[in-house]
């Protein structure tokens, strides 16, 4: 291989949680390192950075074949048999009209997850060859932008409340699938966690002379001339906004654009979605001729008088709870910043890494639904059907994730008293 993952290479780097330009020493196998300013989590230095993560991928893919295609709940009643796999939610949902919810539950829990895996699976084999394949930067810069919206873990736990709500209605059998898509989210969580990313862009670096420093890009003229740390890969140069790295092919930007703009017209966005959500009915169970429409917490109320707490609070905090909490956390976030409150940077950046983490859980709701659409259509004796306010739902989970992600935390740093750049002084960047 290109690099000895035993002797990292020292390195300059930005912590994008408080915009800390720090210099990293070379690091032993299994070290960490962590931002003095932020405590943000800046490296992870593994024994065999390449070999078991290619492997676990490669395992991944496997289970991904049988979880995706296999059988995953078989339902029957009344003499009637319906069964589903990965992609039967997605297609019915589609059926009713809801292409828009089947959009999302198909990205989700099959295209972001296998794409993941296949461009793993590509830079780390890659990375075994003479010759480097071409794109496989920008292959490696997609997987991190890919991780947020891969939520196969998250499917499984919606499935577990599918199937508790679905065991009052008819007689259930548990499919293969389930065990495979199972072993595929813990050989995913392992795979990434035994990877180092800074070890593959070293690798991926190694042949190819760096300079040091980093070369000036060039960019729009009038634009200022900034030291930059890419968001995607980490490469560090001084350029001007909206110019490439050199390293990755994706943007560099000194700080996001329009962060705060784009971030509050996201949370206002997720405001006004947020009352539909929750006043519209997401779906229906009609039985023997009778139902009634259930909304978010007539759900909780479902799983609470069917004796299941736990699970009823476990929901209750995903879909209404975290919603809530990540909304007051994001103006919290923003009117802070932009009062240029100088107290409580650290305890404000943490919540932006909680917020940011926390929001995706709140798909449970959906891929219940999605589950309970494609098993239960037993015409006059149980059938359950879509309803809109599983739209507006699915809605502010996706905007108020893609406000923690345009919110950048390093403003809120930005106008406090810093210490001296740990770069030497008159050392060019």
């Amino acid at each position: 291989m290109a690099s000895s993952p035993l002797a990292t290479r020292p390195h300059l780097l930005e912590c994008q949680d408080c915009g800390t330009f720090q210099r990293l020493p070379a690091m032993p196998p299994n070290a960490r390192a962590i931002c003095p300013t932020c405590d943000a989590h800046l490296r992870h230095s593994r024994a065999d950075p390449f070999s078991l993560p290619l492997a676990l991928n490669v395992a991944a893919l496997i289970m991904f074949g049988v979880g995706a295609f296999w059988t995953l709940l078989s339902v029957s009643t009344a003499g009637q048999f319906h069964d589903a796999d990965l992609l039967t939610g997605p297609e019915r949902l589609r059926g009713f009209g809801l292409w828009e919810l089947s959009l999302v539950v198909l990205a989700t829990t099959f295209a972001a997850p296998l794409a993941r895996i296949l461009c793993m699976i590509a830079v780390l084999t890659g990375l075994r060859l003479p010759r480097r394949p071409p794109g496989i930067r920008m292959m490696f810069g997609w997987i991190e932008h890919l991780r947020p919206w891969s939520m196969v873990e998250i499917f499984l736990l919606g499935l577990f409340v599918a199937y508790v709500r679905l065991s009052g209605i008819v007689h259930i059998d548990l499919g293969p699938a389930i065990l495979a898509l199972g072993t595929l989210t813990v050989t995913m969580l392992a795979g990434d966690i035994m990877l180092d990313e800074h070890a593959v862009w070293e690798a991926l670096d190694a042949g190819k002379r760096r300079e040091v420093p980093s070369p000036t890009l060039a960019g729009p003229p009038g634009m200022t001339s900034h030291r930059m740390g890419c968001d995607t890969c980490g490469h560090v140069a001084r350029g001007r906004d909206g110019t490439l790295c050199p390293r990755c092919g994706f943007e560099l930007h000194h700080r996001k654009p329009d962060s705060l703009i784009r971030t509050w017209s996201l949370v206002l966005a997720s405001l006004i979605l947020y009352i539909p959500a929750n006043v519209y009915p997401i779906l229906t169970v009609v039985r023997l001729g009778t139902g009634q429409p259930s909304t978010i917490l007539g759900g909780v109320r479902e799983l609470m008088r069917i004796g299941q707490w736990p699970l009823a609070l476990l929901v209750f905090f995903a879909s209404v709870a975290v919603p809530v909490l990540k909304l007051a956390g994001l103006i919290l976030l923003l009117t802070t910043t932009m009062a240029r409150v100088r107290g409580h940077r650290r305890d404000r950046t943490v919540l932006y890494r909680v917020l940011d983490a926390v929001g995706r859980w709140s798909m449970i709701d959906i891929f219940m639904e999605s589950i309970l659409v494609a098993l239960v259509q037993f015409g006059a004796v149980v059938t359950v059907t879509p309803g809109p306010g599983a739209i507006a739902f699915a809605a502010v989970v996706i905007l108020t994730m893609l406000a923690a992600r345009t919110f950048d935390p390093r403003l809120i740093w930005d106008h406090a008293a810093r210490a001296p750049d740990p770069v030497r002084a008159g050392e060019p960047a």
